[in-house]
């Protein structure tokens, strides 16, 4: 299938590394240069300036959203209402509000449209799936997560520190990821108490969210996201009744990427320990995307959809009027 990036930054050329086996044949962005160094990747990829443009190529079938959160619902309904399947970056939308036409165009238009929660893609994350999936955890009692990174100097000027742009902070940023994840191994949180402040970057958006999130049998997800963490973390650290697994790191500049299965023994005391360990870089974006074009040839809701960006987005919300703050 023929895929068009449209936002060629960081993420954009990240995703034309990972089109698994797809064809990049046109690109996008408001830097006409962003947008003809990643089309001249490509024998005969077409580059514009006008996303627009991109989206009425009759040779796109795919197209990737990769800017800033602003520009990511309206792009999206565009494209689906011009029958194209989209994969757009999380968290989807900047509100709750701006994604619900985007989940009845798709349903009308008959497209897929995938959301980039690239994370359950890690193989640490896979291999928990597996095991729980076994049994061997038993029932999950409560997850306990943290994510967060330490910003650079004049972060507090970038887009994501501009509500307007970003739609919100730390919670829209690396929160979204963290609440997949716990709704990917626990289900639908009804409940959701938290706080979202600003402690240390001058801007108006939070740079710290907290999150306690509860399922309807009591089923804990326990979360701090940071961009006041200064060493770049991530921990994931699910329990069941028989045993604990935890993953740290996601590869690059947080760490090689770790799990740690500790499972309960009857007398119970130290557990048996077995730690795997993924040197070889993140294949998430790969994964995922192969994934996708499966969604697509076999007219399959894809696993990571609108309605669960939607679900993540309103979770944050709730927090967001719990704390007094409001980015609309």
């Amino acid at each position: 299938m023929n895929v068009g990036i449209i936002g060629c930054g960081l993420i954009g050329q990240k995703r034309a590394k990972a089109l698994a086996g797809a064809q990049l044949v046109a690109t996008a962005d408001v830097v006409a240069e962003r947008a003809q160094t990643l089309s001249r990747s490509v024998a005969g990829a077409a580059a514009f300036t006008d996303w627009q443009e991109l989206v009425e190529q009759p040779n796109v079938d795919i197209v990737v959203v990769a800017t800033t959160n602003d520009m990511l619902a309206p792009i999206t309904l565009r494209a689906v209402e011009a029958g194209k399947h989209v994969m757009v970056e999380k968290p989807a939308a900047r509100n709750s509000r701006e994604l619900q036409p985007i989940i009845d165009a798709a349903k009308q238009a008959g497209v897929q449209v995938r959301v980039g929660f690239n994370h359950r893609y890690h193989p640490a994350l896979l291999k928990c799936r597996e095991i729980i999936a076994s049994g061997v955890v038993g029932p999950l009692m409560f997850i306990r997560g943290r994510y967060g990174h330490g910003g650079r100097v004049g972060y507090d000027r970038e887009w994501r520190a501009d509500p307007k742009l970003a739609g919100g902070g730390e919670l829209l940023d690396q929160g979204v990821h963290l609440i997949d994840l716990a709704r990917w191994f626990m289900g639908d949180f009804p409940t959701v108490e938290g706080y979202a402040g600003t402690f240390f970057w001058d801007m108006p958006v939070e740079d710290n969210g907290f999150m306690l999130l509860r399922t309807p049998s009591n089923q804990v997800a326990h979360l701090h996201v940071s961009c006041t963490e200064w060493k770049n973390l991530f921990s994931l650290e699910i329990y069941g009744k028989t045993a604990k697994l935890h993953v740290e790191g996601l590869g690059g500049s947080y760490g090689v990427e770790r799990l740690t299965h500790h499972q309960m023994l009857p007398e119970m005391g130290p557990p048996d320990t077995t730690s795997y360990e993924y040197p070889r870089g993140d294949q998430s974006w790969a994964l995922e995307f192969a994934e996708f074009l499966d969604d697509i040839r076999l007219k399959r809701t894809p696993a990571a959809n609108l309605h669960d960006a939607l679900a993540a987005l309103e979770i944050v919300e709730t927090i967001y009027a719990r704390s007094s703050l409001d980015f609309t």
